[in-house]
């Protein structure tokens, strides 16, 4: 790709584009369908540049999810009209959020392609400043550790890709399919830390009611997303009947679906790709603490640089599924790193406190 086009007014702001396939580790599947039918995920990654500060240039990513009504193209398509949106942002905080508004107010959905230049104005805002993203948004370097997430597969094929990772404190295990039991008995005999489930709206309400028993005896810490995203009314009655907090997720796509969760599920999981980048999430998990909600905050399969802008809001999540750069084979982007208690390093480097890898081609302008 190469550059998005911003009209013909002058305007400060640049944007390089370059969509991305990217091989995954291990077959990666669950329970709706997903890009690169499980082997291979698809972003978009932008480089931002502003007339005022030289060479500075601001990374950022955007997830183009089907399930949202986005695509590589719409990614692209939008973006123009974002920039035109943002206009010339004020390089501080204050400036940041005005941005933020702007962006949410000029076009309905597309979270990731708002996700993408939103991040990119907090990387670029970072360096221009000199301070941390998290530092930024006033928030704490101290963060929760990372789950490590698996796919659906035979019993035993989890098992084995449990136990290599069992330095993880939890686990995240893809459900929704004939053998959810079979494949949680198989990873507990391997693994001794906490399991979280996911079904992607995979499962039906007696289904779930039929093995409740089991999830809790196998030491299950949540439910992530059993039903369709619309059957609030399921969700709701399978909270009054469990022990487990189910977590909303394609339920819970923006800050504007909280009020009409509350009393339904006990948690909600906060994505950048859903709810259009950091800022957004630094206001989403917040108000969902104040009406009463645990938070996870967790990703899609991209690079480090949406897990870099997602540790720098980790700090408010209760749990914490950061795990989409682990699942990729070759990671293009270098400095995040992973400490021996499963937390990301937040520094104080400027921005993300990203760069490039060398080896991985770049956009072609």
């Amino acid at each position: 790709m190469g550059d998005v086009g911003q009209g013909d007014r002058l305007m400060a702001l640049h944007v390089r584009a370059e969509i991305l396939h990217l091989r995954l580790r291990d077959p990666f599947r669950i329970a709706r369908a997903s890009h690169g039918s499980g082997l291979s995920t698809t972003s978009v990654v932008i480089e931002l540049t502003d007339d005022r500060f030289g060479g500075l240039v601001g990374l950022g990513e955007g997830y183009p999810d089907a399930y949202y009504g986005e695509t590589p193209e719409t990614v692209l398509a939008v973006l123009p009209t974002l920039l035109e949106a943002v206009g010339v942002p004020d390089p501080t905080p204050d400036g940041l959020r005005v941005a933020g508004s702007l962006l949410a107010e000029r076009i309905a959905h597309n979270g990731g392609a708002k996700c993408a230049l939103d991040i990119a104005l907090h990387d670029l805002v970072g360096k221009v400043t000199g301070r941390a993203v998290h530092d930024l948004l006033g928030l704490s370097a101290d963060i929760p550790p990372t789950d490590f997430t698996l796919g659906i597969d035979e019993p035993a094929v989890v098992a084995e890709r449990a136990r290599r990772a069992a330095r993880f404190p939890a686990l995240k295990i893809k459900v929704g399919g004939p053998a959810d039991i079979a494949t949680l008995e198989a990873v507990r005999e391997v693994y001794e830390g906490a399991l979280r489930v996911d079904a992607n709206t995979g499962w039906t309400p007696d289904g779930a009611r039929r093995m409740l028993p089991d999830l809790v005896d196998l030491g299950v810490e949540l439910i992530e997303q059993p039903f369709p995203a619309r059957r609030l009314d399921w969700l709701a009655d399978l909270q009054a009947v469990s022990p487990l907090p189910i977590v909303a997720d394609e339920s819970n796509v923006t800050i504007d679906d909280l009020d009409r969760l509350v009393g339904v599920v006990g948690g909600v999981n906060v994505k950048l790709a859903k709810c259009g980048g950091v800022g957004p999430a630094k206001l989403f998990l917040e108000r969902a603490s104040e009406l009463g909600f645990r938070t996870f905050l967790g990703c899609m399969e991209e690079t480090s640089v949406v897990i870099a802008a997602s540790a720098a809001v980790a700090s408010l999540a209760d749990w914490v599924d950061l795990d989409g750069n682990l699942l990729i084979a070759d990671d293009p982007y270098a400095g995040l790193e992973l400490g021996e208690d499963c937390r990301w390093r937040l520094t104080d480097r400027p921005g993300l406190g990203l760069t490039r890898r060398s080896t991985v081609s770049r956009p072609q302008g």
